[in-house]
This record gives C-alpha cells, structure tokens and sequence, in this order.
C-alpha cells in the first residue's frame, strides 16, 4: 500500500526536519519552509492531509488553510503553533481546520490526530445517491449542499456530516459530547466551539421554516425538530 502524502509547511528549519524526520517512515512528507510554496505545491500536486504553521513568510498559515478550503473541502487540516491565544485557537477552527496543536507538541500526539483525521476522511459521508427531504429542502450529503427549488446553498464537509447526523436522530436529544466524539473524536473546549459555529450556520440555512429547527437542550446538547 502507498504511503498517504502529506503536506508539511513550517519555517523553522530544525523543527520542520525533526517532524519531518520522525513521520517520513509512515507517510510521504512533503517539506516546505515558505508558505507561498506550500500552497503552490498544495495546487500542483495530491494530497492527503496538511500540517500548517501559522506564522509562515509571504503567505501565513491562516491564509493558506482560507485558499485550501476554497478549493477543497474535506482535506484534513491541522495547525502546529506557538502562538496560544484562545482566539487564535478558535480563528483556526473556525476557517475549517480539524485540530489546532500548540508547541512543543509530542510526536505521538501528533502521529495520533493524523491518523484520526486520516481514518476519518475515508470513511466521512458514503458516497451515495441518498438525498435528505427536510421541508421544502433537499439535502445531498454527497455532494455537500442543501437546495430549496433553485436556491443552493454550499455546505462544508463538517457542516453536512453535522447535518447527516442529526437528520438521523431528528427529534432525538443528542448529548454534545456525542456528537463531538462521533464528528471530531474529541469533546475538547475548541473543537466544542466550533461546532457552535457549524450549528448556528445551519440554523441560518432554515430560519425561515418555523417547523424546522435545532434547539439547544440546556446543559445537554442538541435536538433536531422536524415537525
């Protein structure tokens, strides 16, 4: 079996070739240490899952995981950084990274959120025909997107494996700590938060149909009401 190609931008060069050193027995590591050519070799070449650094010359790793998404949305993307800012943290998250490291980091734990996002991109949405009726809308989780007549609106992976999960628990009561372990496979504070952000996006997607809606159960979680 080939090994999974993995994306690698860090400018620190001792760092970099450590990390790069310890993982290239797994996987195929492609290093770069200039954020620019991080994302042009993002264009030109297949990847399985990127490790970005935030602060990077010419092009950060903010701005790349923002061009990254606009091209793809289901690479896994994971941030190594110094910079420990809760907002920092959350900004990450929110532009659709899986996780969001802070250094020093251990090469296991490191090893062990590839492997999860890894396992988890092959096996995310099936691809299948299956659509969703919810209302007047249509749900296509294959190809990420929820239509009313002619109006379609784009989801990202995460917002439409949410969406998925709770179709197939609607009118269910669903502990947030289940749904963060079953989307994410951590209930950790960040990833909580930007699940919050996922949701009151699809909220957004049917405030005008009073019988669809997601309520929040206090100190619980979640439930999904079709009507």
């Amino acid at each position: 079996m080939s090994k999974k190609k993995i994306l690698y931008v860090e400018d620190d060069e001792s760092l970099g070739f450590l990390t790069a050193d310890s993982l290239e027995n797994q996987y195929d590591i492609a290093h770069f240490i200039n954020g620019k050519e991080g994302f042009d070799a993002f264009c030109s070449n297949e990847y399985d899952l990127c490790i970005l650094d935030v602060m990077l010359p010419d092009m950060d790793g903010f701005e790349i995981a923002t061009a990254i998404r606009k091209r793809n949305l289901e690479i896994p993307i994971i941030f190594l950084s110094a910079k420990t800012m809760k907002e920092d943290r959350i900004k990450g998250l929110k532009l659709g990274a899986d996780d969001y490291l802070v250094k020093p980091y251990s090469m296991e734990e490191l090893t062990l959120k590839i492997e999860v996002f890894l396992n988890r991109s092959q096996k995310t949405i099936s691809k299948t025909t299956t659509t969703y009726l919810i209302g007047p809308f249509e749900f296509d989780p294959t190809n990420y997107c929820v239509s009313k007549g002619k109006e379609v609106t784009n989801l990202t992976e995460r917002e439409a494996a949410l969406l998925k999960f709770f179709l197939e628990n609607k009118n269910t009561v669903l502990k947030r700590e289940k749904i963060l372990m079953e989307l994410w496979g951590t209930d950790d504070y960040f990833v909580g938060r930007s699940l919050d952000v996922f949701i009151s996006r699809l909220r957004k997607i049917f405030k005008e149909e009073p019988n669809i809606r997601i309520e929040n159960i206090p100190r619980v979680g979640f439930k999904l009401i079709l009507e």
